[in-house]
């Protein structure tokens, strides 16, 4: 037989469970559960397991899809950067040879190529020295010149910058 005690113990103890059992449902009303017991059996409803196969498959390819998007627009980003890199420095490296040539004596003037040394590596650059041809302006033409530069970058010249220039020539006396 229990005594006064026991039995006030038990009530206070099942009153305190109550409460604390109603305070959870509170707590937690708001937050949507996956798997809930059905009040009419007190079985877990197979319905409410967790995500269906399909369920699965479908955000995994919108992950897939998004991710390949976004690698792809990050590997054009670097490429166009790469080739804006390429025709900032071209334009520079040319025009400092073109301000060489213009520097040189103009009879000498001849084609050549070569590199821009160890300050740019894998840039190049060839000069092509060559006469202007119009049929009936011959002895005008004789005194330009068509000077054409382009540098390039890398063993196979992915990148190529051309610039062409005409050089007034002028003829010694005789």
């Amino acid at each position: 037989m229990k005594s006064r005690s026991d039995t006030a113990m038990e009530h206070w103890r099942d009153g305190v469970l109550e409460r604390l059992n109603n305070a959870r449902k509170d707590q937690y009303s708001s937050i949507p559960i996956l798997s809930r017991r059905d009040p009419g059996t007190g079985h877990y409803s197979k319905r409410n397991w967790g995500f269906t196969l399909l369920e699965v498959m479908v955000a995994l390819a919108i992950i897939a899809i998004t991710l390949v998007t976004l690698l792809a627009s990050q590997s054009q980003s670097l490429s166009l950067a790469s080739e804006a890199k390429f025709n900032t420095t071209a334009a520079l490296l040319a025009q400092s040879k073109i301000a060489e040539v213009e520097a040189e004596n103009p009879e000498d003037l001849t084609s050549d190529s070569g590199d821009f040394g160890e300050d740019f590596p894998n840039y190049y650059w060839d000069l092509t020295v060559g006469y202007l041809g119009f049929a009936g302006a011959e002895e005008a033409l004789d005194y330009l010149r068509q000077i054409d530069l382009v540098v390039s970058w890398g063993e196979q010249a992915q990148y190529q910058y051309r610039l062409r220039l005409y050089r007034f020539v002028p003829m010694r006396k005789k």
